[in-house]
Parts: C-alpha cells; structure tokens; sequence
C-alpha cells in the first residue's frame, strides 16, 4: 500500500490527465443528483470555520415552517464527495420532516475555501462540522438548543469526533461510516503490517521532497475507473463506488471522487492522528450508528458503536450495501432517522 488513494480504493487506476487542473473547473450550470422536494427551499450559504477557512452550504429549510424555531442539522460527507450528492439527498429529506439543514462541503473541495484543492484534516474536517453549527445557532429559525450532527461515509467519522468534543450538539447520527485515520493508518481490516506503515511513510517523505522543489503539490495518480473500464473482477466495494461516482446516479463535476485525486500527500495527517479517541465523551448523548449488512465498512460502524457510551444504538440494515446509504431512499431508514433527531434534539 502506497498512497491514501491505494489504501482507501484497493486498486489503483491510471489517470493520464492534469487532476489539479480539473479541480480547478468552474461550473456555471447547478446539477444535483436528486430532485428537490417541492416542500423544500435551497439556497447557497457560506460561512467560515474557525481557521478562517470559508465554508460553501446549501441551507434547506420547509417551505410551510410556521413561525416556531426548528430544530437543525448539519450534513457532510461521504469523503470526496460534495453537497450535491449523497448529503443533499439527506438534506432534503429531513426538511420535508421538520428540520432546518446545511448541508455543507468540507475545507479545501467543492465550492469550500482552503489552498491547495483536494485536501483532508482529521482536525480541519472535524472543524468544519462545529462551523456548520456556528452558522445554524445564529439562524433566527433555528433552535440553537436543538441542534445535531448527520455524517456519511468518511465524515461520520468526522462527525462523531466533532460532537465528542462539541457539546453543543445534542445528538447525532452516521450512517456507512469510515474511521478515515483508521483505514489510512492501518489498511482494510487493519491488514497494514508494520514494514508496510514504514514504506507508506518513506515514500509520503520523498513525495513532501518532490513537492517543496517544484513549489506545488502533486496529486495523486489513482482513482476510479469509469464505468465502462470495470471487468468485474474488482472488489464488490469499488465496483460499488464506481456505480454511484462515476454514472448519472451520482455523478458531479466537483466532487473528487467523480473526476479527481486527493494530493499525493494527502494521507500524512491520518497516519498518526486518531479520530475517534474520545468517542466515549459524547454520552450523554445519543448515537445512531446505521451500516448495511453487507458493507464493507460495517466494521467501522460494529468497532465505534462498542467503543461508545450509552445511549447508542447500532442499525444494520438487512442486503444493504455501502453505497445503498449514500442515495437510496427507500433503504436509508428516514423514519428511524426523524423519529431520532426528534425525540433527543431537545
């Protein structure tokens, strides 16, 4: 294993294209992967996160909301991502049920802030999901003392490591979730030997060398392949992750995983920075913790849920898949999730 880009797909695709230049692209047309409830409005949003990044969201709120506060949630994920994608589409269910939702793209993606382009923090992105909360309880529609966390994939990892130490979020939940330092720093099912975590590091050193001399970073040369170059023989996961990134059902032209790579780099933070240390501290609070019985994830959600205090409850729902809880609404549980945030945003 080399690079976060190897870790995290298993198999590496060449790419003979400028990754850097692409994330730079500006869309002038707006494309979701999902149509907005008509009992819903969206409208672009930013604010900035505590170093001074600023942060792109999309703020969803019901068209029939009264004049009483609501109750809020902020949504990221899944890694590599943007809010176009899977985090909308949970957006703009929870609005239809009550709630004031950003939906919001992570430091240094999407249309967020932060130089160079294709970057993640374990603190930075942790970071980023407060700052959704900062933006939320200043709302004049917002009940400042209802307000939680939805993480997906990657950023529910993030998202329970924001609210362990963010007491202000009251409850939260994640679903197909990833530990990001965990995978990074020990492989798939913690596979990474010791000879390999030492190999990863010499070479992410003489990469830091490469990019300090040419004054920029380079970017990682794997990533999906297209939909049409799968042979069937890759791992049922990233045939998955193709499915939904690289075809019309989850497609964007901003989001990494769609078009692009991480920095070549971009794996140092995670080898030595743990995510979910005090995932403990979050109780009282409650966790919602939802894996498909199939994922290849589920792991990530059966470890973190056993590390966590009571409450906790851990979902798994039955032939799901990991990205089954990235888009597909009649298997991600909505009910389960309103009834959630409902009875503990309080």
């Amino acid at each position: 294993m080399a690079l976060l880009s190897v870790v995290v797909l298993s198999q590496a695709y060449s790419k003979n294209k400028e990754t850097n230049n692409k994330t730079e692209m500006k869309q002038t047309e707006e494309h979701y992967t999902f149509e907005l409830s008509d009992k819903v409005t969206r409208e672009k949003v930013t604010f900035k996160n505590r170093y001074g990044i600023t942060l792109a969201g999309d703020l969803y709120l019901p068209k029939d909301r009264g004049t009483e506060r609501l109750p809020a949630l902020a949504i990221s994920g899944p890694y590599g991502a943007v809010k176009e994608q899977s985090s909308g589409v949970y957006a703009n269910q929870f609005t239809q049920r009550g709630f004031a939702v950003v939906a919001f793209d992570p430091s240094y993606t999407g249309e967020s802030g932060g130089e160079p382009r294709n970057v993640a923090s374990p603190d930075i992105n942790t970071e980023d999901f407060s700052a959704a909360i900062d933006f939320l309880g200043i709302q004049p529609f917002v009940d400042r003392e209802k307000v939680g966390i939805m993480g997906i994939c990657g950023f529910g990892g993030m998202g329970l490591n924001a609210a362990a130490v963010d007491k202000r979020v009251k409850a939260i939940a994640v679903a197909s979730m990833y530990d990001m330092s965990r995978v990074t720093a020990r492989g798939y099912f913690d596979s990474m030997t010791p000879e390999q975590r030492s190999q990863m590091l010499e070479q992410l050193g003489e990469q830091r060398w490469k990019d300090v001399e040419n004054g920029e970073p380079a970017y990682g040369a794997a990533g999906l392949p297209e939909a049409d170059q799968l042979t069937g023989e890759e791992p049922e996961f990233v045939q998955g992750y193709v499915n939904y990134y690289k075809t019309e059902r989850g497609f964007h032209p901003r989001s990494i995983n769609s078009n692009d790579s991480w920095t070549a780099t971009n794996s140092l933070s995670f080898m030595n920075m743990p995510l979910l240390t005090y995932i403990n501290e979050i109780s009282p609070r409650p966790v919602l913790i939802i894996a498909g019985e199939n994922a290849h994830s589920r792991y990530f959600s059966e470890d973190a849920y056993k590390a966590a205090n009571e409450p906790k409850e851990l979902m798994i729902i039955p032939g799901a898949v990991h990205t089954d809880l990235y888009d597909k609404v009649d298997v991600i549980p909505f009910e389960k999730l309103e009834l959630f945030f409902k009875e503990n945003l309080k």
